[in-house]
């Protein structure tokens, strides 16, 4: 026995998430079947307004909403421009945040690199990456002079390729390159640790 076919469509949609397997998909789906048309209508009003008006900042990549060109980060006058800390993606950036140990601006690399193929090493924004340090008035940010560059991916095995790979491309640029300390569980991702384990990773950088 199968499925109905728009059940079936909905099932194969939600296995396409990250994480999302096809049990629990099928458990998705059927929560929604479950839930009332309200519910079902703000859901899809919810997704319709997040392609709408959600934007990402030309500078960081961070998605926001709301008025002005840059993210709320971006825009601050207060951050202090002379740091810049690369993310692997925006969940990083949001525990950082949480830390409020950290007053600089960001960069979201997008992803990781396994291997140092010219194929994998295209899927992160590393030439995006030179063209913001280098000319970061270019893209909304004026009056910024990095004069330190954290690199803040996670203690993963594709992270610390990662890592190694950008000293590699950012050294000929002059900067003082920093990591995070090693206060960080091995394996694990930024956006898990909790704040003070974070707060102690920025601290002890090197």
């Amino acid at each position: 026995m199968t499925y109905p076919p728009l059940i079936q469509k909905l099932i194969d949609l939600f296995s396409k998430f990250p994480t999302v397997g096809p049990r629990t998909a099928t458990r998705l789906v059927f929560y929604l079947l479950r839930s009332s048309k309200g519910e079902i209508e703000e859901l899809i009003k919810s997704i319709s307004a997040l392609k709408q008006e959600i934007k990402i900042c030309p500078f960081c990549f961070n998605f926001f909403e709301g008025e002005g060109e840059l993210c709320q980060i971006c825009a601050d006058p207060s951050r202090d421009k002379t740091l810049l800390c690369i993310v692997e993606k925006e969940s990083d950036l949001i525990s950082i945040e949480k830390t409020k140990k950290y007053n600089g601006l960001y960069f979201i690399l997008g992803g990781t690199v396994s291997t140092l193929k010219k194929e994998d090493i295209k899927k992160i924004r590393t030439e995006e990456l030179l063209e913001r340090i280098k000319n970061p008035e270019k893209f909304g940010i004026s009056q910024a002079d990095f004069k330190e560059l954290i690199i803040a991916t996670n203690p993963t095995t594709e992270g610390e390729a990662t890592a190694l790979y950008l000293e590699r491309i950012l050294k000929p640029l002059n900067k003082k390159i920093t990591r995070l300390g090693r206060g960080l569980p091995v394996g694990g991702e930024l956006e898990y640790a909790d704040e003070e384990t974070l707060s102690s990773a920025l601290e002890s950088r090197k």
